[in-house]
């Protein structure tokens, strides 16, 4: 049985997307599917101000903090600073391309030193209790995928890593941008279903592409967890579908009501506490996509949201926009 079995659906971390306000809203949506930061940098943990950079609801449970570095030492104090604060797992970025996390030699080029990233899991290992975990690359630039991601693997395991997180898709650190190395790169599912038919006994989970639960479940045939990044935020309502199509609840029809009301009072809270809507309802903005009234919905937190002083009940107004009983599409 694996020690991380319960993660079969995770949503990933997305760099200026997946704050706090985004996770707390994607906690009403499913219960269980596991929640990822941003990623943050160790140096930043260790010397910048933690409750901004690390504090969370206590209703995201179950919530995975992210870390960038390449440091064994520093690593394992941000991670120790970060079970402290409560998080419930410790996951290092070996996948990210962008030229600022190249420049601090972490993230993706952390492919190229598998030996490195060892070192990294095992000192993170030996300072925490909770699940320390890895999202990578199947290789960067001119690497060949087959030894590439084994080594990578295979050091990570041996060290004590409780999963392995795999965005199928190589990373071309020189002559594409971050956000080109999204797209381009092409998938390469089967080699992630390799890499876990090698390793029965470990769990490999999958991300990259993913655009619907289906999808999502047709990779755990293969592989252990599934991880959607993209579809999440954009269509974040898949998300209602999560805990009876993952995790063996009961089917209902979701509350939408009372998730609006929910994120009103959560919005209330972060106003009073000298906070924006907007930071809030950013998030949001996806939420009822194909839904008739869904794009009036979408113009009231796009413009009214964002107008200083906006208080909660322009959420409600939004939400009032939407109509649940027809059957007819509105276009997105």
């Amino acid at each position: 049985m694996l020690k991380y079995q319960d993660h079969r659906l995770a949503i990933a971390p997305m760099m200026d997307w997946t704050d706090r306000h985004c996770r707390f809203f994607h906690r009403q949506l499913t219960s269980r599917a596991l929640l990822y930061t941003e990623m943050v940098v160790a140096d930043a943990v260790i010397h910048g101000a933690r409750e901004r950079l690390l504090g969370f609801d206590d209703a995201e449970h179950p919530v995975a903090l992210q870390l960038g570095g390449s440091d064994p030492a520093k690593l394992a104090e941000a991670a120790r600073i970060g079970e402290a604060f409560g998080y419930d797992e410790v996951n290092l970025n070996v996948g990210c391309p962008s030229d600022r996390v190249q420049s601090g030699t972490f993230g993706a080029c952390l492919m190229k030193v598998p030996d490195l990233v060892a070192g990294c899991v095992t000192a993170m290992k030996a300072a925490v209790a909770i699940p320390v975990t890895v999202k990578c690359r199947i290789g960067v630039d001119e690497q060949d995928p087959e030894p590439a991601l084994d080594a990578l693997a295979d050091g990570v395991f041996n060290a004590g890593a409780d999963a392995l997180w795999v965005h199928a898709r190589k990373a071309w650190l020189e002559g594409l941008s971050p956000k080109e190395n999204r797209d381009i790169p092409p998938l390469d599912y089967n080699r992630v279903y390799r890499l876990k038919a090698k390793k029965p006994n470990e769990f490999i989970g999958i991300n990259g592409g993913i655009q619907s639960l289906e999808e999502a479940r047709a990779h755990l045939d293969h592989v252990d967890g599934a991880m959607l990044g993209r579809a999440a935020y954009h269509t974040p309502g898949i998300l209602a579908g999560v805990d009876a199509g993952f995790y063996g609840a009961k089917p209902e029809a979701f509350d939408f009501a009372a998730l609006i009301d929910a994120m009103a009072d959560y919005a209330a809270r972060h106003i009073e506490q000298g906070g924006r809507l907007g930071h809030v309802t950013r998030h949001m903005v996806g939420l009822f996509h194909g839904l008739p009234g869904a794009r009036r919905y979408r113009q009231i937190l796009s413009t009214d949201a964002n107008r200083p002083g906006a208080g909660p009940d322009v959420l409600k107004t939004a939400f009032a926009a939407v109509e649940f009983s027809g059957a007819a599409a509105e276009a997105a």
